[in-house]
């Protein structure tokens, strides 16, 4: 691995972890499945934060 792979990877890690972290915590507190948002916001990103302000925050207001 070249040294701009490992930067970008050092990047993206806690990027998804505390976009996990936060998706976890704010569907428990809700009651919206928050394993679901958690192990989706491991995998992917922005789109669970969108879909979860769409889906979850919207719905409430």
């Amino acid at each position: 691995m070249d040294d701009v792979k490992i930067w970008v990877l050092a990047a993206v890690i806690p990027l998804m972890l505390c976009q996990s972290t936060w998706l976890y915590t704010d569907a428990r507190k809700r009651g919206r499945y928050p394993w679901f948002w958690a192990i989706w916001g491991l995998i992917q990103c922005p789109m669970p934060l969108l879909f979860y302000w769409l889906i979850v925050r919207r719905k409430r207001r």
